[in-house]
């Protein structure tokens, strides 16, 4: 597989200065920037704050004064409290032990399709929600694909044996196969070529 270097390093370990007042001020005034088109220079000239002062705020460098704060939030229109947003939130974790995940059934489920899932995260400050499942295929499931969504969704199978389509093609997955792919084509398991099967579903999407 021939990827391009990813822009995150997964196993990277945030810098302590991540964790201040500053930091989390300067994300959240680039943040609302960057949403409404403005430019550095734009802001500077609305503001009267010199290019380099906002630089130092959008990087955490600087503890920017309530004036200066009172200034930004009045160019950006926003309350002068969503600076201090992604200092106060809570960042949480879910914990679902072995075959405790809630059994339900998702919007366009075929019979026979049994979802478990795994976690759950409503509304956050990432802009995306992500639902994880573990899906148990048996002898009464439909393997015809209906399914068509939002969003990106990734497969992992853990035992059995699919003949999975996305669009116009037909993959034949087996214990450790991964597709990754874009959710709004017609995809779903076409053939069940050992029984039972169970993969884990990870589907992500915009919040809205």
């Amino acid at each position: 597989m021939n990827a391009k270097a990813l822009s995150q390093d997964p196993h990277s370990v945030r810098d302590e200065r991540q964790k201040v007042l500053e930091v989390a001020i300067g994300r959240e005034v680039r943040a609302y920037r960057q949403q409404r088109g403005i430019t550095v220079a734009d802001l500077s000239g609305i503001t009267g704050l010199s290019i380099g002062m906002l630089s130092k705020i959008e990087n955490g460098h600087t503890s920017p004064s309530l004036k200066t704060l009172q200034a930004l939030a009045h160019a950006l229109s926003v309350p002068l409290t969503s600076f201090f947003r992604g200092f106060e939130e809570d960042r949480t974790a879910i914990h679902t032990k072995s075959n405790e995940g809630v059994e339900l059934e998702r919007e366009g489920t075929r019979a026979g399709h049994q979802y478990n899932l795994l976690g759950h995260i409503g509304s956050n400050a990432s802009g995306v929600m992500v639902e994880p499942y573990l899906i148990t295929l048996t002898e009464e499931s439909d393997v015809f694909p209906t399914f068509q969504h939002e969003g990106i969704e990734m497969l992992h199978i853990l035992e059995g044996e699919v003949e999975y389509r996305h669009g116009s093609e037909v993959y034949s997955l087996k214990p450790g196969d991964t597709l990754f792919f874009d959710a709004d084509a017609p995809h779903g398991p076409e053939g069940l070529t050992k029984l039972p099967a169970r993969y884990l579903s990870v589907i992500s999407y915009r919040q809205t």
